[in-house]
Formats: C-alpha cells, structure tokens, sequence
C-alpha cells in the first residue's frame, strides 16, 4: 500500500513541472523588496486559497500560512519558503522572464523557494486524506533585510507548538541533483559592526599637531585580526571582515581628517565565540584610542543567529531523502552565510537543507547575490520532491 501511495506521489510532481515552472518565472518577472512583499504575497494568498482543504491566513501583512489538516492524526509539521527579492538590477536579459522591476531581482532563489512549496502545497491538498497530523506551508517575507521576517512570524506565537519545521535552500554552488544535509551548525551567526573614530583634524604638513584617525583606524582594521589568530580557539571558527573604511576628501589631499568611519560583517557559529569577538573587538578599539588621545562609539548588531539542525529531526530528513534520493545526498562543512530561518529552529526541533542548482553548461553558476545569478530549474522538482514527502512520511517516520 505504501509502494501504490509513494508512486502516485512521484507521478503528481512529475505532472507539475509547467506548474511549478510558471511559478517560478511569474515570482521572477516581479520581485519585491524585504517588508515590501505585498504583490508577492497576495499572489500567493490567491493562489493558494483556490485549492480545496486548505485554510490560507495571514500572519503579518506580507506573509501567508496555509494549513492542511490531514486525514489521519500526527504530528504538526511546517514547511518554510522564503519569498523576498534584492535591490540588485539583473544582468541576464536573454531569460524571457528577466525581472521587470528596475533595480529588484531574485538574486538568491527564492522565487524558486516559494514555486516549490507552492506547488507542493498543491499537490498535497490533493492528498490531505492520506495526510496525518496537520501540515502548514509558511510563506515567509523578509528573509533579507535584519531583523527578519522569521523573527516576526515567531512574535506571533502561531508556531510555538509545532512539532517540527523544515526548510531548504537552492545553492549555486552545488550540482543539480545532490542535496547537502547535515546536524548542527547549517548557518553562522551574521553580524554587523560600526565604528566612528574622533580624532583631531590638521595640515598633512603638521602631523604631530593632530591626532590622526586613519592612522589609529589602520592599526585597528591589523589588531581585529589577531582577535581570530590569537583569541578564538584554533578548533572554533570566527570571521571579521573589515569591508568600510570611509575618510577625509579626495578634493583636500592635505588635510588629515576629524574622524574615520570603520564598518564590516563578523561571523561565528558558537555563541561564547560571538560574545568573545564582541568583546575583544572593543577592547582593541579602545586601547588603541586610548592611546593616541581620540574617543570613538562603537555598535555591535547581532543579526540571524546560527542555524541549528535539531539531531533527531534531520536523521529523520535524511532517511526520507535517502530512500528518495539515493546515491545524492551528501554532507558539506556549514556555511557562514546568514540565514533567518534561525528563528524557528532557535524555537522548535528544525533541519534545514541545501539543494544543488548549478549548471555551468547554462551559466547557472554565478554565487549568490550577484546580478547574473540563476538556477537549474531542474532543481525544482527536487524542492517539490522533499517537501512532499517530508509532509507525507514525516510523522509516520516520527511516530512508528
């Protein structure tokens, strides 16, 4: 009966590749900033409440949760998409479906992200008898932009008795067809720091009648450094990335400037090494002041924490992706990319996963964020194939 059911299954997505495809280039044509979703969302509100045994609401004013009651009793399991663009103007008009919004444009895939849950709700509204437990496709906005919109969701307290939440991520950095699963760490901690220097500004020609804020800003940027070399454990990881360094005027070559602006990113996986850097970045700030005389402010803003892959939940993903998937599943080292999906993996047992959508041959290699990025929409039917049956075995897997 098992083998009938998951058959049946395989030939509904193979039955919605136009489906998802049309998705996927509609979301493409007409992307929407982080909190700006409004036509984004509405579609998919619109979209979702024509299908029969669904409740379709909204948590907050551009997101969509649809909730699927099964047939049979389970376990309360929520899908996750993502459903933002960038402010990046696309370079890729050879695709028919090129964004018509200038400056905006789904430069991370999640317009591929929420074509396939989208049409997995589809299929799995067609099968809510056969369902168990109560199945909800969270379409998430704001992914992007801190402080998230995960974050919001969460405020909600919508989720805070779900059993377990599920989430995945096309990567254009992996082939089409492998799939990367892994426990613990899955994200890094992504923060973001500024620090304005005030020094004494002067004639370049009179040096030692100023206190000079690119020099001290200079040693700085150096001593950051030995944070990660000399302070964090060899066995940990953490990341300062120096990437603003704003001072003086081009037009005034001969005037040492009154201040410096620094600025960057910090990345970590460990909170005691996100509170250590914190620190330590404070310290090297403040010693170095110190000593040349100049006062400075510094801000520290933690952004998504780590995502976390619960080690119960995400043995479970893997058994379904590997009896779905055989010989594509693969385990890579955690990124230090940011991701909010923190938000409820920080709140309930979660596992989220990469999805190979490279394809050099058709330049679907371009990294993330990058103005020519795209994907393999071959990855799609991949996106619809776990989160069809995650939903449908999930709870039996869980329960038995």
């Amino acid at each position: 009966m098992e083998t009938e059911r998951t058959a049946t299954l395989e030939e509904l997505i193979q039955e919605h590749i136009s489906v998802v495809k049309g998705y996927r280039r509609q979301l493409h044509e007409f992307p929407e900033l982080s909190f700006q979703e409004y036509k984004t969302s509405q579609f998919i509100f619109d979209e979702m409440s024509a299908l029969d045994h669904v409740e379709v609401t909204r948590p907050t004013k551009t997101s969509v949760l649809v909730k699927i009651t099964g047939g049979k009793p389970g376990l309360k399991i929520g899908l996750r998409a993502d459903i933002d663009a960038l402010p990046i103007q696309e370079e890729r008009p050879e695709l028919t479906f090129s964004s018509k919004v200038d400056g905006i444009m789904h430069a991370c895939g999640h317009d591929g992200h929420t074509a396939m849950l989208m049409t997995a709700t589809k299929i799995l509204s067609e099968q809510a008898d056969q369902l168990e437990g109560e199945i909800y496709s969270i379409f998430q906005h704001a992914e992007e932009s801190h402080p998230g919109g995960a974050r919001e969701m969460v405020a909600t307290g919508l989720f805070d008795d779900f059993d377990f939440i599920y989430g995945h991520h096309l990567f254009s950095n992996i082939e089409t067809g492998l799939i990367d699963i892994k426990s613990g760490a899955c994200t890094g901690n992504s923060d973001r720091y500024d620090v304005t220097i005030y020094g004494k500004g002067g004639h370049a020609a009179t040096p030692h009648e100023t206190i000079d804020p690119i020099i001290i800003g200079a040693q700085i940027i150096e001593k950051f450094q030995t944070i990660i070399s000399r302070k964090v454990d060899p066995l940990a990881s953490g990341i300062i990335s120096n990437t603003v360094f704003q001072a003086g005027n081009s037009n005034a070559k001969n005037i040492i400037p009154e201040t410096v602006l620094l600025g960057g990113s910090v990345r970590s996986f460990e909170p005691n090494v996100r509170d250590l850097i914190e620190t330590e970045m404070e310290r090297v700030i403040k010693g170095t002041c110190d000593s040349y005389g100049a006062d400075y402010t510094f801000n520290f803003r933690r952004g998504y924490a780590s995502v976390i892959n619960n080690e119960e939940t995400t043995a479970t993903v893997q058994e379904i992706a590997e009896t779905a998937f055989p010989d594509q599943i693969i385990s890579l080292p955690p990124t230090m990319g940011g991701e909010d999906f923190s938000a409820f993996s920080n709140l309930v047992p979660s596992t989220y996963v990469f999805i190979g959508a490279k394809n050099e041959e058709f330049g679907f290699d371009f990294p993330h964020h990058h103005p020519k990025f795209g994907i393999d929409e071959n990855s799609l039917l991949t996106g619809i194939k776990l989160f069809v049956n995650i939903a449908v075995q999930y709870s039996r897997l869980t329960l038995t």
